[in-house]
Formats: structure tokens, C-alpha cells, sequence
């Protein structure tokens, strides 16, 4: 927990060492992951193998199944939770993957871890910040359990060790100049195995087993039946493997040597079968292009009588389309004239329906009925008037004769 504080994610300020910091922190968690007894309390119980030491460094693991990195890693992170003292839930199939990330990093905050990168770092389940946050889990887990780790404590040197030094020593003091070379060759190659200093070491021992002689003649006390099985167990694990450094220049450079030979010598013989084989396409599209003049010269009679064909059947095509074009224009005042013929018809139908039918005569009697009645009424209606103006008329007359004896009478 030392390294929160002081953790960073910037490429430039972590230095070129930061690429491979998510294998340190990995190998870390491996190491934290067993002595927590991972393997027997949380992967047998999910039925899942045991984690490699690289599993959730990159994202290798990503291309069998995109979900089972991000699943380990949710469960392991709760399992951890749990194990630090704090209660949580374990994921289920339909959470959020977003929602569980920022569950676990609210947790990791509250135990007191600094967070300083997104959520979205851990949604792959792979990376140096998955790392980090299931090894912070873990070292809380562990101090919650009362566990701490020790300074290593390193055993005191033989005697035996002692004089292979001072040999080394000597052989300093007496030729510097191959010393030199000698630890120069160890820091270019530091992944080969040194076999002379292996011969060396044995020869150290050899003389001193030599030198002190025991007393007695030595018994082996071991079954021989036990002895063989162990040494058929021992034996795969005492190849010497000499392994080359790919990052090595001369390494490069004996491949490059080796490639040129190859393309040389694959060079040599397949250009002869390239010569064959433009000497036969040559000879090929020479018989080709004879054997076209050829059908040519053969075929110019039936080819002039196929353009013939060709220009008499363009002409009949156009006259074709003429007659098409008045023969469609007649078909259309056809149609047209049929379609008044259609209208004149049912005009003719529908008239001698109403002729045929007795239905009009009767109308026309109802009529002519309420005609006569209207006449006869209105004839009432003038005998009454009449008869009303001739009264008025006599009234009148009978007034003007009684005006006209008032005014005799006056008169005299």
C-alpha cells in the first residue's frame, strides 16, 4: 500500500519499465492469491482451473470467451471484499458490467485505496489497473487475516562458496583482461547458462570432496527401487536448455544471412521453371494467334452473310416499330369509341325502360288530378270574389243614389 500514494498512470513520469509493471503486479497477487487459499475457498467452488501467473495481465485469455476474464475478475474481487472485512455481494449474470466496476472501486475507496483512473479501465477484466485493484484487495485481505510479509533472510556462505570466490579473485589479479570479457559476454547475454563456471563449480566440489576423505567406507541406506524412481522423476528436470536472446543484433543478423541463402538457392531454381514455363505461354499465344487468322480467313463468307442478316433484320425491326406505333394509336381511338358506344347504349336502355314502364302515365294521372282540383278550387275562389265586387258594387251604387235623393231633399 506504500506505492498508492505515489502511483501515477502517465507513461512518461512511470519511466520504460511500465509496460511490464502489470507482471509484477500479477506474479504479487499470485503469490497473495495462495497464501489466502484461493485455489480451495473461491475457483473449486466455481469449478474454474487456477489462474496463471500472467492471466490478467493482457488480453490473450479475451479471445476464447470476450466474458470469462471479466466474470473471474468480479468474483474474485468480491470473494477479496469479503475476505477484507467488508460485506458484498457477488455479481450476477444480469448486472451491469458498469454498475458492478463501480461497486468494487467504491469499495477499494472506502478501504482507503486511491483511485486515480476511470471505471472504464476495468470493464475488459485484463490490464495493469485489474491488477492493481485485486492486489490492493488482496494485501487488505491479508492484513485483516494478520499476515505480513518478512524480510528474506539470506543463509551465511560455505566454506566451498568461500574458496570459488577467492579462485575468481586470483584468476582477476592474474588476467583482468578476460574478466573483463567475461562479464562483458554476461551482460549481452544474460539468458544463456555459463558452463564454465557450472565445470568449475563441480571441480570445486570434486577437490573437496577429495580433500576430506572420510574415515570409513560409505553404505547407501536407500531402497535402489526408490532411488530409480527418483531419479526417473528428477531426470526432465536436469536439461540444460541454452536459450538465445531475440533481441540480440547477431542474432538478427545470422537470420538475415541464413533467409539470403534460402532466397538465393530458391531463387536459382525457380527461375529456370519460369523460363520454361514463358517459353511455353510464348509458344501457346503463338498457336493461338494462328489459329484465329485462320477461322478468320475461313469464316469471312458467313460473317459478311451474318452482317446482312443483321442490317435486314434492323430494317424490319424499324418498320416493326412503325407499324407497332400506328397500330397502338388505333387500338387507342378503338378504345375510345367503344366507350361512347358503351355511354350511347346505356342512354338507349335507361329510355326505353322509362317508356316500357307505367309508372310515369300513373304520375302523369295524379297530376293531371291535382290539376283539376286546383282549378276547381280557384274557379270557387273567383265565383266568391266576383260575387264579393258585385255586392260591393251594388252597395256602392245603392250609397250614391241615397247621397244624391239627401241632396235633393236639401235643396228644396
Amino acid at each position: 500500500m506504500a506505492e498508492d500514494g505515489r502511483r501515477g498512470w502517465d507513461e512518461d513520469e512511470r519511466g520504460p519499465g511500465a509496460a511490464h509493471h502489470g507482471f509484477v503486479l500479477m506474479e504479487a497477487l499470485v503469490d497473495k492469491l495462495k497464501i489466502l487459499n484461493c485455489d480451495q475457498e473461491l475457483l473449486e467452488k466455481h469449478n474454474m482451473k487456477p489462474l496463471s501467473r500472467h492471466y490478467f495481465v493482457s488480453s490473450p485469455y479475451l479471445a476464447a470467451n470476450p466474458g470469462e476474464q471479466f466474470y473471474v475478475f468480479t468474483i474474485m474481487a468480491a470473494w477479496l471484499i469479503n475476505c477484507a472485512g467488508r460485506s458484498f455481494a457477488g455479481p450476477q449474470e444480469d448486472d451491469e458490467p458498469a454498475a458492478v466496476v463501480a461497486n468494487i472501486l467504491a469499495e477499494l475507496r472506502a478501504l482507503g485505496v486511491k483511485v486515480d483512473f476511470p471505471p472504464s479501465k476495468l470493464k475488459s477484466g485484463s490490464g495493469e489497473h485489474v491488477c492493481f485493484v485485486l492486489n490492493a484487495l488482496a494485501e487488505h485481505a491479508l492484513k485483516r487475516r494478520g499476515f505480513s510479509f518478512q524480510r528474506p533472510k539470506y543463509p551465511t556462505e560455505t566454506a566451498e562458496e568461500e574458496s570459488v570466490t577467492d579462485d575468481h579473485a586470483e584468476l582477476a589479479l592474474d588476467d583482468p583482461d578476460r574478466v573483463a570479457e567475461e562479464e562483458d559476454d554476461d551482460e549481452d547475454e544474460e539468458n544463456l547458462v555459463d558452463l564454465e563456471a557450472l565445470t568449475l563449480q563441480s571441480t570445486r566440489k570434486e577437490v573437496a570432496a577429495a580433500t576430506t576423505k572420510p574415515d570409513e567406507i560409505l553404505r547407501s541406506t536407500v531402497d535402489v527401487a526408490e532411488w530409480n524412481l527418483e531419479v526417473e522423476r528428477v531426470l526432465p528436470l536436469l536439461k540444460v536448455t541454452i536459450r538465445t536472446d531475440n533481441k540480440d543484433w547477431r542474432v538478427h543478423v545470422d537470420q538475415m544471412h541464413q533467409h539470403q541463402d534460402a532466397i538465393k538457392s530458391s531463387l536459382h531454381e525457380a527461375k529456370g521453371y519460369l523460363d520454361k514455363l514463358e517459353e511455353d505461354i510464348s509458344r501457346t499465344l503463338e498457336k493461338v494467334s494462328s489459329r484465329e487468322k485462320y477461322i478468320n480467313k475461313q469464316l469471312e463468307g458467313v460473317i459478311g452473310e451474318h452482317r446482312a442478316a443483321q442490317a435486314k433484320l434492323s430494317e424490319v425491326r424499324e418498320r416493326y416499330q412503325h407499324a407497332s406505333g400506328g397500330v397502338a394509336q388505333r387500338t387507342r381511338l378503338l378504345a375510345e369509341l367503344s366507350e361512347e358506344l358503351e355511354k350511347v347504349k346505356q342512354e338507349m336502355e335507361e329510355r326505353g325502360s322509362s317508356m316500357s314502364d307505367g309508372a310515369a302515365v300513373v304520375k302523369i294521372k295524379q297530376s293531371a288530378g291535382k290539376l283539376k282540383q286546383e282549378t276547381a278550387r280557384m274557379d270557387v275562389r273567383a265565383g266568391v270574389v266576383a260575387h264579393m265586387l258585385l255586392h260591393a258594387k251594388l252597395k256602392h251604387k245603392s250609397d250614391i243614389r241615397f247621397h244624391m235623393h239627401a241632396d235633393d231633399d236639401g235643396d228644396f
